[in-house]
């Protein structure tokens, strides 16, 4: 569980990748449309992509030639317990958490 709860959060303490599970909450999207609004290279946000996908936040397939991102709602679950031994965080509510994501990056 605690290398679970390490790449979880290894992986929301980046921006680029809070912000890209900000654009997944609207729908699944192409690797290439993912990457559009960054100035960095594929290769930069294939990284991000690979990271999020280690920490279970994402998946990603292949469609024909396109890799797409699928956004993985129940994948901050554990953390949510986990967080909940604490007695002063409340279960992570996914519809909240949306509304942070988008008040945090605006909507995409």
């Amino acid at each position: 569980m605690n290398d679970a709860l390490d790449n979880t959060f290894a992986a929301l303490s980046d921006p680029t990748r809070r912000a890209i599970l900000s654009m997944l909450l609207e729908d699944d999207m192409a690797v290439t449309d993912v990457a559009e609004p960054f100035e960095m290279s594929l290769a930069a946000i294939s990284k991000h992509l690979t990271i999020l996908t280690r920490a279970g936040l994402i998946t990603q397939e292949k469609r024909g030639r396109v890799k797409w991102c699928k956004l993985e709602p129940g994948a901050l679950k554990d953390t949510s317990i986990w967080m909940q031994g604490f007695g002063q965080f409340e279960a992570v509510n996914l519809d909240a958490f949306e509304k942070f994501l988008k008040s945090e990056f605006g909507e995409s």
